[in-house]
């Protein structure tokens, strides 16, 4: 019979051979030995059949989303909602590969209408939603003679989410722009002064040049004529799959992931208007309530394309932009791609450009090496050239440590002639 174990069999064989014997040998006490034999087995796979549909299960997850490298709780509640107590259960929740080997836990019985809870942790270190389920449960009757599978359909998605990295309180150029109702926000605290000033810009009435920030930021500054203005920050993600090298968790894909997310919920925390931008064709506004995680769970998904070049991108951006500050996280440029990124100062935006030399990822020759640096130091020259504030990444910086460099001040002629000097000597 279908989910009788071995032992199960055996007894019915055994009963079998009982009552052929008690036939041939006229005896009627081995006969009622058969009769009990038989009867024993059948009776555990009518108990077993019984309870698999009485049991009732729920699955939650502690948290939802779990940041790369972190642990996930996953909990299990199992109903008994017969007046029957259950015999042994076999817990098995599927799992896919990358969230490790699925969890088996043995319950030794559930009274009649008790619950009980089991959890078990789960340890993601590559981003994506990944399946927990469906639950598969395995029950046995008290003597082990039959065994039932019962399958409970739903299935939960755990969302593991790019590292977000805490960044330090920086004031940012060009972080005003647009007019809204919400009164005009800084990076730094400040006080009533600062909320009215930004920096001065060609064109500017020098009668509106503010003397006490100026002396204090070390720039120009000057009175905004609107009042009511508003942060907005567009985040741009480069997702190229030639930009990007290194595999799994430690790619120079993976940095750049990472350093949206924690860029985009530093500035949307101090109450930018956010957009966030990627080479995949997302455009996402993350102004309104619950923008936060919908940043994560994009970025949760996002991944390198084999299409689409720089000027799609840039194409992107400027579809909408209104100005205001543009963060790009950028893999390998070639010059004329970071001439064509000019583009996205349109509109008056301030841009700031994470240049990162995907190279350093990888391990080369001295030669290779020499060469791959030259092309970077290039390449962040060009961004400079083309109006972008340029953050140069290698293999192993920290983006909490370069943070402090996106801040205000220029990076003018003697940074673009050192940073010739340099490319030049290479």
């Amino acid at each position: 019979m279908r989910g009788l174990t071995t032992r199960g069999r055996s007894f019915l064989a055994a009963a079998i051979a009982a009552a052929v014997s008690a036939f041939i040998l006229g005896e009627k006490d081995l006969l009622r030995v058969a009769i009990l034999l038989a009867a024993l087995p059948l009776l555990a796979a009518a108990y077993v059949g019984r309870s698999r549909y009485k049991l009732a299960c729920t699955r939650s997850l502690e948290p939802g989303r779990a940041p790369v490298g972190s642990s996930a709780r996953v909990i299990l509640r199992l109903q008994n909602m017969s007046r029957l107590p259950t015999g042994t259960l076999l817990l098995e929740d599927r799992l896919p590969y990358a969230l490790g080997s699925r969890p088996r836990v043995v319950l030794e019985r559930l009274g009649a209408h008790m619950a009980s809870s089991v959890a078990y942790t789960v340890r993601a270190d590559v981003r994506g939603r990944y399946p927990v389920g469906p639950l598969v449960i395995r029950l046995t009757d008290p003597f082990g003679l039959c065994e039932l599978t019962r399958s409970f359909p739903s299935v939960d998605k755990l969302t593991v989410i790019p590292q977000v990295v805490a960044l330090p309180t920086v004031r940012l150029a060009g972080e005003y722009a647009g007019a809204g109702d919400s009164r005009a926000r800084s990076v730094a605290v400040h006080g009533e002064d600062d909320a009215a000033t930004r920096e001065y810009r060609r064109g500017d009435d020098l009668r509106r040049v503010h003397w006490r920030s100026t002396a204090r930021t070390g720039e120009l500054m000057v009175r905004r004529e609107e009042q009511p203005w508003e942060s907005r920050a567009t985040v741009v993600l480069d997702t190229r799959l030639y930009a990007h090298q290194g595999e799994g968790p430690t790619a120079s894909f993976e940095w750049a992931v990472s350093a949206a997310a924690s860029i985009a919920v530093h500035l949307r925390q101090a109450g930018y208007k956010l957009r966030l931008v990627t080479g995949t064709g997302i455009d996402l506004d993350a102004t309104e309530a619950g923008g936060e995680g919908a940043i994560l769970d994009t970025l949760a998904d996002v991944k390198l394309t084999q299409t689409g070049d720089i000027s799609t991108l840039v194409d992107m951006v400027r579809r909408r932009s209104d100005g205001g500050l543009v963060i790009g996280l950028f893999g390998a440029l070639t010059a004329a791609e970071a001439q064509v990124l000019t583009g996205l100062r349109s509109n008056g935006a301030t841009c700031i450009g994470f240049a990162i030399d995907s190279s350093t990822w990888v391990t080369m020759t001295p030669a290779d090496r020499q060469d791959a640096g030259r092309q970077h130091g290039a390449t962040t020259l060009a961004l400079v050239r083309s109006g972008f504030r340029s953050l140069p990444v290698v293999h192993g910086d920290s983006l909490a440590a370069l943070w402090p460099s996106a801040g205000r001040g220029s990076q003018g002629f003697a940074y673009r002639a050192a940073m010739a000097e340099t490319v030049a000597g290479m």
